[in-house]
């Protein structure tokens, strides 16, 4: 089946330093920048936890991973100035970047532990990440504070970890990459970056006549006076996270049917979970849930973003049905809601996003009944080298509430594949894993049904 692995407590000790204000290492200009109505949604307003692991390298011996990132770091920021400052609100909620230099929160830090001895725990919901990337008191506003936290800690065997908290805001997983790629740049001895950042972030404002155009389920206010639709409360929560290799995918595709079309592993994977997620909460059979998975913009036709634009660049539209249509039809109905909402995304519905924040007040996704997923499989979380190489294992560190991530990973036994985080109550954990097993278990291809949609 699709293995899952909990957060169950792996202990070693960790020193850290005090936490420090990295500068840019130069003098940045003194100025306020706003951010696109994309970036600027309430959806957004959080923080995302991002870790990478490393293993030592001969090549780099007597070579300080701290020292080297903190300086390639600070180096970086001098482009990359914006992330030195600090949110602030204009009017209507404006949020907009005072580049104040101010700094990034930095952390040194040494584990008493291995590569080998955290073993498959490094994959997302990775215990004792709290050591790994220690939460520093008032460092995790939205506004005024460091938009980036980064802790840099050594391990016994050589090899490092680096981890960070990101304010959603201000960039995405895409635009992150593009940053962490420039403190290797730095660290290799770049005198610039390889790809030179760009801010123009009123390429996808809204326009001077906002106007909405599309439908836009993933931002529809849902009545649950009884918050009663799939209820998470936030205080009693598992966290786990599931590996699919290529057993459990071949199991899911051989229930599809050849009609189908082609389909990518994440479609296959995500309407997977949409549907045992569904099925474990036991949702009435006539309330609607949703399903939100992000598209990048970057690079699609009709699309002006140019090489180097590091804000928010993705819309998730969203897929809806009656819970008891998504539970008791095969895999294929939920793939199908899936292709029909992606074909959704333009130009226009970009625009339309971007009109509806400014008309309605940025309000944030609907939350009852609905369920997110990142793909971020291809972002290159793994492939970020400070000259150590490329991580074993990096992405982002957890899930949060409704939303998950799917990323890359191999396990201990070689097996390349997928791990998807997600945290549900405690009974519904347990009735999705049940609903997981039994999908990843079936052989045998249900019949075409054409009535679905």
């Amino acid at each position: 089946m699709a293995s899952s692995v909990s957060s169950a407590a792996l202990v070693f000790s960790v020193k850290r330093c005090d936490p420090e204000f990295l500068r840019p290492a130069k003098t940045t200009p003194r100025e306020v920048k706003q951010l696109s109505d994309i970036d600027d949604q309430e959806g957004l307003r959080f923080q995302v936890p991002v870790i990478m692991f490393y293993p030592s390298n001969p090549i780099m011996k007597g070579k300080d991973p701290v020292q080297v990132i903190r300086e390639a770091l600070s180096k970086a920021l001098v482009y990359y100035y914006p992330f030195a400052g600090r949110l602030i609100e204009g009017e209507n909620r404006k949020l907009m970047v005072d580049c104040t230099g101010e700094g990034v929160l930095f952390i040194e830090a040494d584990a008493d532990t291995t590569l080998d001895d955290l073993g498959d725990a490094i994959q997302p919901m990775c215990p004792c990440f709290e050591e790994l990337l220690y939460d520093v008191p008032g460092s995790g506003e939205i506004l005024g504070s460091p938009l980036i936290l980064i802790q840099v800690t050594r391990l016994r065997c050589g090899g490092f970890v680096l981890a960070l908290r990101l304010n959603h805001t201000m960039t995405d997983a895409p635009g992150l990459i593009q940053f962490l790629n420039a403190v290797s740049d730095m660290a290799k001895g770049l005198s610039a970056p390889s790809i030179p950042p760009i801010w123009q972030r009123e390429l996808l404002n809204a326009r001077n006549s906002p106007l909405i155009t599309r439908m836009h389920y993933e931002y529809e206010e849902v009545n649950n006076t009884n918050k009663t639709l799939m209820a998470m409360d936030e205080n009693n929560l598992v966290h786990r996270s599931f590996f699919f290799g290529p057993k459990e995918i071949r199991a899911l595709r051989n229930q599809l049917p050849s009609s189908l079309g082609p389909c990518s592993t994440f479609e296959v994977l995500v309407a997977c979970i949409w549907k045992c997620r569904t099925i474990a909460f036991a949702v009435d059979p006539d309330e609607v849930v949703r399903f939100s998975c992000l598209i990048n913009i970057r690079g699609k036709r009709g699309f002006d973003l140019p090489p180097g634009y590091y804000g928010n660049a993705f819309v998730y539209p969203a897929s809806i049905t009656k819970a008891g249509m998504l539970c008791t039809y095969p895999l294929e109905y939920a793939i199908r809601l899936l292709k029909k909402a992606k074909a959704e995304m333009s130009k226009e519905y970009v625009k339309s996003v971007a009109d509806l924040m400014v008309i309605k007040g940025r309000p944030s996704f609907t939350q009852p009944g609905n369920y997110i997923v990142s793909d971020v499989t291809r972002v290159g979380f793994g492939d970020v080298d400070f000259g150590w190489g490329k991580a074993v294992y990096g992405g982002v560190a957890r899930a949060l509430s409704i939303i998950s991530f799917c990323m890359r990973f191999k396990n201990r036994k070689g097996e390349e594949g997928n791990v998807i985080p997600i945290c549900l109550p405690p009974l519904v954990m347990e009735r999705f894993e049940h609903e997981v097993k039994r999908m990843t278990n079936k052989v045998k291809p249900n019949r075409p049904i054409t009535s679905m949609l």
